[in-house]
């Protein structure tokens, strides 16, 4: 019986050791049942340290953030407690029972997998009341709020939209990601913010509030009507206080994720009136000067002046163009510089245009450039007004004349043609006899030719023997092959990057194997420690500038957010463009 009693027990120690050094690797969810307008919280612990977590495929709900990864060890009784979590915040797109499916995970090259959870998304649900739920407290002290300057305003007249995070004094925020960028259909639109991001005390409601402006758009509408703004959307991390306190009496504070967003806004765009249009009207809409000034009134003919018409002040200046120049047909115009030197600011476009001619006058006299006129709308009195320029006469004092005139005040309107001039030797005869000399046949043998073509294989064979011991060296070169790999790489995907824009799907994904490949070469790390933690070290252990750092984490963000997402075509180029320069930039400072 003893022997029996000794054998029970060992197996009962291996048994319980052999069910200790099982991986634990299940899903959580902060509720089964949520209405559609709720938040659904997804964890995936871990009490093992593993590779390559793939999540399942969200379908029926949008990701709104994650994945926000977080790891505790602890002592208890001598034994050590691991836990590894990724997190997940999920909206519902519909109502609905779906399924979150499962999750995987590699562990000592064993793959563990999660186990499925059904959840049941249903009708709107009201907003709790509940003073202590820090869903509530967030959502009554966290507003993002689009303000705009003018919500009725004329065809190109400017608005200025700016948008707001106002947060109650005892609330915070800890960070916040732009989920949904504001879209201005049918508006020119430039992006007026200033650098850096500075709080400021207000109040909203009539309440203290502390703000800080993200983001100041100035638009020029194009079209007249309704005009839609699409909402700017943020999701956020909240701290809020909860009704627990420390052992000092302190309150303690909590970290909740919400989703804000400004609201849509409509902008009705008044058409400029009818009544009163000049014929030549082209759009321009403000307070402008207009001049036409010429670099010089005397010269001599085949000699060249400019002359420029430019239209200076406040206005759509970049939305119009300038009234073209008229000259006789005895001056010999060429097509006209461009040049621009505006500002735009939250008033809107402030600076000058011009339209710079080169004129070269063939024949003597005084010719006249008549005067020239530019109209454009007046904001101020709502009228048109008409500005013109005085008549300028260019005097060309040495040349030749136009033929059968007399008086040179009316060369400028003078269409007669000029007798032309035949020389003498205006016709030759071709030669009948070509007179050829004969050329000398000289021998190949003991030629340049020949004892080059004798010694040229000679001298190539040390340029051979320097050229294989160049490929020794290079192929030897693992770490510098690498990194050559990792360009060939990073131009091939960005290469298919650039074929696939406008296909959202296959774009992000090339885009983002063009960055992964990269990196995993240039910083000689495997798959399993790319996090962007371990990259954003190693990015700054070898000296790369923290904005280029930061620039290639959002690219990474992007990539994943885009599956989840509405992108434009637009917002694909900028990324593409971004991850070109991105790239060029670690190339150049790393070290």
């Amino acid at each position: 019986m003893k022997h029996i009693k000794h054998i029970t027990l060992v197996l009962l120690i291996f048994t319980s050791g052999l069910l200790s050094a099982q991986v634990k690797f299940e899903a959580k969810v902060s509720k089964k049942k949520l209405g559609v307008n709720e938040r659904l919280r997804v964890d995936f612990v871990m009490d093992k340290d593993g590779d390559n977590f793939n999540a399942p495929n969200f379908e029926n709900f949008k990701i709104v953030a994650g994945p926000n990864q977080s790891v505790s060890t602890s002592w208890i009784n001598g034994k050590r407690t691991y836990k590894k979590t990724y997190s997940f915040f999920l909206a519902p797109k519909k109502r609905g029972n779906f399924t979150i499916k499962q999750a995987t995970i590699v562990v000592n090259d064993q793959i563990y997998k999660t186990s499925p959870i059904k959840v049941t998304v249903t009708k709107p649900v009201e907003k709790p009341k509940d003073g202590n739920n820090a869903d509530y407290i967030a959502s009554e002290n966290i507003h993002l709020v689009a303000s705009v300057s003018n919500s009725n305003p004329y065809l190109n007249q400017a608005i200025t939209v700016e948008y707001r995070l106002y947060v109650s004094p005892n609330t915070g925020v800890s960070n916040w990601r732009e989920i949904d960028n504001p879209t201005f259909d049918g508006f020119w639109s430039q992006n007026t913010s200033s650098k850096g991001q500075k709080i400021k005390n207000g109040t909203y409601k009539g309440e203290d509030y502390r703000y800080v402006t993200l983001h100041k758009y100035t638009l020029y509408p194009q079209k007249t009507g309704k005009l839609d703004i699409e909402p700017l959307s943020l999701d956020i991390t909240v701290d809020v206080p909860t009704s627990r306190r420390d052992i000092f009496g302190g309150r303690l504070m909590t970290q909740v994720h919400k989703t804000v967003s400004a609201g849509k806004r409509t902008i009705n765009v008044k058409p400029l009136p009818e009544e009163g249009k000049p014929l030549d009207f082209t759009g321009a809409v403000g307070e402008f000067n207009f001049n036409l000034s010429t670099s010089k009134t005397e010269l001599n003919a085949t000699e060249s002046l400019q002359a420029k018409i430019e239209v200076s002040g406040k206005g759509n200046l970049k939305l119009f163009e300038l009234p073209k120049l008229n000259v006789p047909s005895a001056l010999e115009v060429y097509e006209p510089e461009h040049q621009e030197a505006v500002k735009t600011n939250a008033s809107g476009m402030q600076g000058r245009i011009s339209d710079t001619y080169t004129i070269v006058p063939q024949y003597k006299g005084k010719y006249p450039i008549p005067s020239i006129s530019f109209s454009y709308f007046d904001l101020k009195t709502e009228t048109y007004k008409r500005l013109s320029t005085n008549e300028t006469v260019i005097n060309v004092l040495e040349g030749p004349t136009i033929a059968n005139t007399d008086n040179t005040e009316s060369t400028a309107n003078n269409t007669s043609k000029q007798a032309v001039v035949l020389n003498s030797n205006q016709f030759a005869f071709i030669k009948t006899k070509a007179n050829l000399i004969p050329k000398e046949d000289t021998p190949f043998f003991k030629s340049t030719t020949f004892w080059t073509t004798l010694f040229v294989p000679f001298l190539a064979i040390p340029l051979a023997i320097v050229f294989r011991r160049k490929k020794a060296e290079r192929d030897a070169d693992v770490t510098g092959n690498r990194i050559r790999k990792a360009d060939r790489l990073a131009k091939r995907y960005l290469g298919e990057a650039k074929k696939a824009l406008g296909n959202k799907e296959a774009f992000y994904i090339a885009l983002e194997k063009a960055l992964h490949n990269y990196l995993k070469a240039k910083l000689n790390i495997e798959t399993s420690e790319f996090s962007k933690d371990r990259i954003k070290t190693l990015l700054a252990e070898r000296k790369v500038e923290s904005s280029v750092i930061l620039d290639f984490e959002s690219l990474l963000e992007s990539c994943e957010l885009a599956r989840y997402t509405p992108i434009t075509s637009v917002t694909m180029q900028q990324d593409y463009d971004k991850a070109a320069q991105t790239i060029n930039k670690i190339d150049k400072q790393i070290r």
